[in-house]
């Protein structure tokens, strides 16, 4: 009896310790001078390296005691109770300081394609149906019409949508990734640093407001309902022969033994898949490569799950998707040196600055596949490998020579792997199996490691942002534009990075200098065909001249800024030209019919 009353005072203890205290507080003040810092950055950027270049050093003493704080707290018992409300305010402020460190410069939202796809949103819900005719985004309109839904349900503003969406968005994805990892591990330090390398390698800055933002979400919960209600035991394989792949591959039996369960995760993930076709070109594809390879692992308990994914898939492509397929071959630019010329060599062109940013990022990304190597290696020899995990971060190559995607193909896969590259990656930066703490060999290795993939991803996500951060003056010339321009005129911005099209999307031929002048932006070359094609149109033209796109052309070596401003006073002193609004960031020129 004594003992009994005596239970619960033994059993019972605080959950906080002075570490857990010491450690939150640390990720309050790295979050505190972050957002500080961040918010004394002027806009425009004038730096080729872009925010790494401009953000003040207490943003960096940020980065370090973030990185720190976390490393402190992933010490001790690696069996015992994690203290998951420190590390999910410590990967909380990591997100915040990585992924939302340019809306704390600015409250305009990064990058054009933000802008466009409010636009679509606003065109769908206008309109009042879908117009396969318009473009590419309107054969695969589900996110839209899923954001045109919640936009006019909700009556949030768009633009604080498209500001934090890289947040939101990355939240969403930490939640998939998280219970991913808990069907792949049980070390709880394992789990927590995966997510950690996830953030520090997520350099790609696919997470906007996007239809592939919402599409690689839907693609990590499918495969989690792969790995978890929907796996299969591994059965033995006994050779190559027919009767033993036959037998093989009957004798998989599922890892879940409650019917209605399985059953429910099935049409679960059937409807996901649906909804991914409908919302992405590139998405399903890397969908059905990553079911089929785990059901031929063995490891999926439904076998024919490839077969009904590629007739949704074809479905989709032959009947809501084939205006805009039959005339753009899905194969028409497939091949390996196509790929490798579209994603590698145009790519690293430009200025230095600019030329630094892109081998930071295919470093960092090479950094990263090393380590999951090393670490996969690692596993095999301490037969705790999961062939699950090396096939879904491999798989995705097989995209590659298939389909040059407009040169970000590369970026698309090195995404849809990171997870589990993450994932073999822990397996090098933690202590060996069994160890109790880090030794201080594990942690001097692992802070720095941090500290250097967080200024490398920094670098890599916000190396545009001499284009892609966009100041005040310049929204406002495009609001200009909106309030100037008669439905039916044609508007010409320099480049592509130009935040218009959130609204009139349908009303205005939309086009850059870069588009109607691809090889050639000399004024004796480019100005005629620019003013031809503004004079010509029955609405007019209006060209609209930014700063930051200007900047776009001379960071990607397509002109300098000479041969741009003899381009712009070519057009200028043309008759039928004239100023209709300017500002320090943006001139605005009508073109008369």
């Amino acid at each position: 009896m004594t003992s009994t009353l005596k239970q619960p005072s033994r059993i019972r203890s605080h959950p906080w310790h002075a570490r857990d205290i010491w450690c939150a507080v640390a990720g309050a003040v790295s979050l505190a001078l972050a957002v500080g810092s961040a918010a004394t950055v002027a806009v425009p950027v004038h730096s080729d390296l872009g925010l790494v270049a401009v953000l003040p050093y207490p943003f960096w003493v940020g980065v370090l005691i973030v990185n720190v704080a976390f490393v402190v707290a992933l010490r001790g018992d690696a069996t015992g109770p994690a203290r998951r409300p420190v590390m999910l305010w410590l990967i909380a402020v990591l997100v915040l300081m990585l992924f939302g460190a340019a809306a704390f410069v600015t409250d305009v939202p990064r990058g054009e394609v933000a802008f466009r796809h409010l636009g679509i949103a606003d065109a769908l819900s206008t309109s009042g149906g879908v117009d396969p005719n318009i473009d590419a985004y309107f054969n695969w309109p589900g996110f839209f019409a899923l954001l045109a839904t919640v936009l006019r349900a909700t009556g949030i503003d768009p633009v604080t949508v498209a500001l934090w969406a890289p947040v939101f968005n990355m939240g969403l994805w930490l939640t998939a990734v998280g219970v991913l990892t808990r069907y792949l591990t049980k070390d709880p330090r394992r789990r927590w640093l995966v997510l950690w390398i996830f953030c520090l390698g997520n350099w790609q800055d696919q997470d906007y407001l996007s239809p592939q933002a919402f599409g690689f979400f839907l693609y990590l919960v499918v495969i989690v309902l792969l790995i978890g209600p929907l796996a299969a035991k591994a059965p033995a394989f006994r050779g190559f022969g027919r009767a033993n792949l036959k037998s093989w591959w009957l004798a998989r039996t599922p890892e879940d033994d409650r019917p209605g369960h399985r059953v429910a995760a099935l049409v679960v993930t059937l409807l996901l898949i649906a909804v991914i076709c409908a919302s992405h070109q590139l998405t399903p594809f890397l969908v059905l490569i990553a079911v089929t390879a785990l059901t031929l692992s063995g490891r999926v308990w439904p076998g024919r799950l490839p077969l009904i994914a590629g007739i949704l898939l074809m479905l989709w492509l032959v009947y809501p998707a084939s205006t805009y397929l039959s005339g753009h071959p899905p194969l028409a630019d497939a091949g390996l040196q196509t790929a490798i010329e579209a994603n590698v060599v145009d790519r690293t062109t430009g200025s230095a600055g600019h030329l630094l940013v892109v081998q930071i990022r295919i470093a960092l990304t090479l950094i990263l596949w090393a380590l999951a190597a090393i670490g996969s290696v690692r596993d095999w020899r301490r037969g705790r490998l999961d062939i699950r995990v090396v096939l879904l971060a491999v798989t995705p190559l097989l995209l590659f020579p298939v389909q040059a995607y407009g040169g970000e193909m590369l970026i698309r896969v090195s995404l849809f792997a990171l997870p589990f590259i993450a994932m073999q990656a822990s397996s090098v930066l933690l202590p060996t199996t069994g160890s109790v703490r880090f030794s201080t060999r594990n942690t001097v290795v692992l802070v720095p490691a941090c500290v250097l993939l967080a200024v490398m991803t920094v670098t890599g996500r916000f190396g545009n942002a001499q284009y892609d951060v966009f100041a005040d003056d310049e929204i406002a010339a495009v609001q200009a534009v909106d309030n100037l321009a008669p439905p039916g005129s044609a508007i010409i911005a320099a480049a592509h990075p130009t935040p218009w099209r959130s609204q009139d999307y349908l009303d205005h031929r939309y086009r850059t200098i870069e588009d109607l002048c691809p090889s050639d932006l000399s004024a004796a070359t480019c100005g005629p065909l620019v003013y031809r094609y503004a004079r010509h149109n029955p609405g007019g033209g209006y060209l609209l001249l930014m700063t930051s796109a200007e900047s776009s052309l001379v960071l990607q070596g397509q002109t300098t800024p000479q041969s741009f401003e003899e381009l712009e006073n070519w057009l200028k002193s043309q008759d039928g030209v004239d100023i209709a609004f300017s500002n320090s960031d943006a001139r605005v020129y009508r073109v008369a019919p």
